[in-house]
């Protein structure tokens, strides 16, 4: 009898494992996309030392229209923050800066490092006999670029 519950018990626990598995090879693909979305928006906030309004919100919206990001879509969330700590995300024109202080504006000069990150929950859901296990992971992905923009506006140092 005892060898009957042993089997019983380790082929739940291997199919556990094959479903976990599964979840895990959809995993992976849903994070490299966080992973290039973050390098993206680093990029752009290394030529401009700051991301303009406008490709922050495309890129918002780019990451919660796509299928794998849909179940959560109101949770994913783009921070990025300047060498100060406030926010590096600004107006697309420039020049509406040009007369603010330098602790006002969201660009900081060449050479601060700004840091990008992207935020989301990967719904992780396993159908064991009919009913449904749900679990959240809150997943990140940060990447820290230095500004590239030579500002006149702004005290070089």
């Amino acid at each position: 009898m005892q060898g009957v519950a042993k089997a019983v018990l380790i082929s739940i626990l291997v199919a556990v494992c094959i479903l976990l598995f599964v979840n895990l090879v959809f995993f992976f693909p849903w994070y490299m996309t966080l992973v290039v979305e973050t390098f993206n928006l680093s990029q752009v906030a290394a030529s401009d030392n700051y991301i303009k309004e406008a490709y922050y919100e495309d890129a918002l919206d780019r990451l919660r229209s796509r299928p794998i990001f849909q179940d959560r879509a109101e949770e994913v969330v783009i921070i990025a923050k300047n060498s100060s700590g406030y926010t590096a995300v600004g107006d697309d024109d420039e020049n509406t800066y040009e007369n603010l202080a330098e602790m006002e504006k969201p660009y900081k000069q060449r050479g601060e490092p700004i840091t990008v990150e992207v935020r989301a929950v990967y719904p992780l859901s396993i159908s064991l006999w009919g009913k449904e296990v749900n679990s959240e992971l809150p997943v990140s992905f940060s990447m820290t670029v230095v500004g590239l923009k030579h500002y006149k506006d702004l005290e070089f140092y």
